[in-house]
């Protein structure tokens, strides 16, 4: 009985049994963590502040695939923010997940709106704008993304392979290197019942992603062989030490300069002024001045309201509203400069 169990033990001691991180760091929390810094030396800097809502909602995403992930039983690899390079090509994945069977390649989206896959494949984003209009627009393929990032992927290993390995690789590599489009937003629908069966096998919600995997991995071919623990470490270890890419970039540096040389325009002051006079007033931008209306203000530059009047860049009602205001910010610049 005593061996038995040894013999047990040393089975499972073989194989995965639940999920492991081998690699968490991720560039957008190295871009967020320098944003953040530098938020404080930039006040009011509305394209810093763009930078970081964006930089933030793909970290949200990143890190909402990562819970899901670590929430399951699935023996599996998980590396965060793999960048890989062939020649002049390079592959920006999000995650690849490293399963007994299967390798996962993932593109993680966190979109506000919904998403609506048509009958050709196309995506269509819908969401309702801050003056509760609803917009649609069609949206690049992420599938297409993560498949050209596989893609990238699989010219490295032909590059590497022997010629018998060639062979198998351009036979086989798709079948065992899946693709998969994560929507990471818990408030998105994401409507697939016309979308090509093809495409819906590919895009899942993030709360459905480890019951996508279980599927794919309970319905593999009964024959299929299961890498063991330590195949599955080394083959993420290769990825990590060896074809992954670290560029080492200093992205307080790198975000510091690039907003220093916008820091104090009058542009980006008057850009700030019209953001912040429409959202008190509740009207849109255009309403404050348009985007033509600007580029005459800081043409001429005005310091008073009789110069304003006398220039005709804005209707009467403008400068009624909120003509003293523009004035008062193009004096406070001209000032500080």
């Amino acid at each position: 009985m005593e061996f038995i169990n040894k013999l047990i033990d040393k089975i499972v001691s073989n194989y995965l049994t639940e999920p492991i991180v081998y690699k968490h760091e991720s560039e957008l929390q190295l871009k967020y963590d320098a944003l953040m810094k530098l938020k404080d030396e930039f006040k009011e800097n509305k394209e810093l502040e763009q930078e970081l809502l964006m930089v933030k909602k793909g970290l949200i995403g990143e890190n909402e695939i990562e819970y899901q992930l670590m929430k399951s039983d699935i023996g599996m690899y998980i590396l965060r923010d793999i960048k890989v390079k062939y020649k002049d090509l390079t592959a920006q994945i999000d995650y690849i997940v490293i399963t007994p069977i299967y390798t996962y390649f993932i593109e993680c989206k966190n979109l506000m709106g919904n998403i609506t896959i048509d009958s050709k494949g196309n995506f269509i984003r819908e969401w309702i704008n801050s003056n509760k209009q609803k917009q649609r627009i069609g949206m690049p393929s992420p599938l297409n993304q993560v498949e050209n990032q596989r893609n990238v992927m699989k010219k490295i290993k032909l590059e590497q392979a022997s010629s018998l390995d060639k062979l198998m690789i351009q036979k086989y590599f798709e079948d065992y290197n899946k693709v998969l489009v994560v929507v990471a937003n818990q408030y998105t629908i994401l409507n697939m019942t016309k979308a090509p069966k093809s495409i819906q096998s590919k895009v899942v919600r993030a709360d459905r992603l480890n019951e996508r995997i279980k599927y794919d991995l309970k319905n593999a071919p009964k024959d299929e062989n299961k890498d063991s623990k330590s195949k599955m470490e080394e083959r993420a270890k290769r990825i990590v030490e060896k074809l992954c890419i670290n560029e080492n970039k200093d992205y307080y540096l790198e975000y510091k300069e690039r907003f220093t040389q916008t820091k104090n325009t009058l542009k980006s002051e008057l850009e700030r002024f019209r953001e912040q006079r429409a959202k008190e007033k509740g009207i849109t931008t255009n309403y404050v001045f348009t985007d033509a209306e600007l580029e005459e203000l800081l043409k001429y530059k005005p310091t008073t309201i009789e110069t304003l009047i006398k220039l005709k860049i804005l209707p009467q009602i403008k400068i009624k509203c909120h003509g003293q205001e523009i004035i008062n910010e193009i004096i406070k610049y001209t000032k500080n400069t």
